[in-house]
């Protein structure tokens, strides 16, 4: 006899909102013919109604894992299995997902073909660190489920102290801002520090994310200890002509109120002759004046990225946003690539090393020091790694003149 639907009025009034709510889609599989996930659907459904009105999560960690993996599936056991037997498991499977979301629709029929015959059927594209969150799935299957989605070409992603399965944002298949190739970023990185993936060895956990141009779209900037984001070094393109119809179309006091005073360093002046002029060496990318005139404004020709360290949510300290330790570097050649893979290798290595049992990347920046990394990661000192001014108005002199002449022979070198 099937199970009766049990009576949920805290979890109903999360229907009544006017965003989709998962628990109406709990609900529609609690309610298929399909009695084995009709009923654990309804024992799921039974739990988290006693959790809400408990205010008390009941599910708690455990060890499951797949052969020769040691990281990809999050433990869930029911500590009132039993009340709700038939949701006392409810593990996740982290599956790596494609460099921009990109999938046929046979690769996701695959995917929920798997996970009708081995889980629940609940699917979740995409977690926050871009992973595919296959949901529910009992002990004895997890092994099963792995290799089926295994032969299909798919692989487990990052759980617990090891390097994160990656995200990057759609990049130039969509968007004509991206100023490199997204994906075979990913790819690079990714492929390359696999073993620190599959295997946790690490402090804590450390995610790479890919932006193809300073909008960040993969909100690497703030939800990543490495973000790599499009930019440009040379003037930003500007076509006069756009410019004075968006002029005339819109009125200069539109396009002075929210174009050109709406820039944070005031680089923009609007002349008389309604043309637009641009103070490039002022410029921090915030792309607002791009995203609202793309026909006028454009970015530069000379692309590549920039890489920013010690990005992350909540934590041991508060929220961190990344610090640019690579102002720009090129990638357009094999040569490139291969050079942000170095890099990346040095980064992962440099956190191995340094970081203390559960702290990021952010921390340990904040903890040792942003000298010591710049050193450690043999970077030469730039002044885009200044976070905030000196409070401080002491500074010492010895070796000014040596330190000032090094960076004036960098510069040399770069217009070179």
């Amino acid at each position: 006899m099937a199970k009766k639907m049990p009576e949920t009025p805290m979890l109903d009034q999360l229907e009544s909102g006017p965003w989709p709510s998962f628990v109406t889609n709990l609900k529609r599989l609690a309610q298929t013919d399909d009695k084995q996930y009709a009923d654990r659907m309804k024992d799921l459904l039974g739990q988290l109604e006693y959790s809400y009105k408990n205010i008390k999560g009941y599910w708690k960690g455990g060890t499951v894992g797949v052969r020769g993996y040691g990281g990809g599936v999050i433990p869930r056991f029911s500590e009132v299995a039993d009340k709700f037997p038939l949701s006392a498991e409810f593990h996740t499977l982290r599956i790596m997902p494609s460099p921009g979301y990109h999938y046929s629709t046979e690769a996701l029929r695959k995917l929920c073909d798997v996970w009708e015959e081995h889980g629940t059927g609940l699917i979740a594209l995409h977690g926050q660190s871009g992973d595919i969150m296959m949901q529910g799935c009992s002990t004895e299957q997890v092994q099963k489920a792995f290799d089926a989605l295994n032969e299909y070409g798919f692989d487990m992603g990052g759980a617990g102290p090891c390097l994160r399965s990656s995200q990057s944002c759609v990049g130039a298949a969509r968007c004509e801002f991206s100023c490199y190739d997204e994906g075979r970023a990913l790819r690079t990185i990714i492929n390359n520090q696999i073993d620190d993936l599959h295997r946790p060895s690490l402090p804590y956990k450390f995610k790479f994310k890919f932006s193809g141009c300073p909008n960040d779209c993969a909100d690497a900037i703030h939800r990543s200890d490495g973000a790599v984001i499009g930019t440009w070094k040379d003037d930003i393109r500007v076509n006069q002509q756009e410019f004075k119809k968006y002029v005339s179309e819109r009125g200069r006091k539109d396009i002075i109120d929210n174009i050109v005073t709406r820039c944070p360093t005031h680089a923009m002046s609007l002349h008389d002759d309604d043309t637009i002029e641009v103070d490039n060496k002022s410029c921090v990318r915030c792309m607002h004046c791009i995203n609202v005139l793309p026909k006028a404004l454009r970015p530069g020709k000379v692309r590549g990225c920039a890489i920013l360290l010690g990005g992350k949510h909540t934590l041991q300290i508060g929220d961190l946003m990344g610090i640019p330790v690579v102002p720009f570097m090129r990638l357009e050649t094999d040569e490139d690539y291969e050079k942000l893979k170095e890099f990346a290798s040095r980064i992962v290595e440099f956190f191995a090393e340094n970081a203390l049992e559960h702290e990021r990347f952010g921390e340990m920046l904040e903890r040792i020091g942003l000298a010591n990394v710049v050193e450690g990661l043999g970077l030469e000192v730039d002044p885009n790694m200044v976070v905030n001014p000196r409070s401080n108005p002491y500074v010492r002199m010895d070796d000014w003149d040596d330190q000032a002449a090094k960076w004036n022979q960098r510069k040399v070198v770069a217009a070179e």
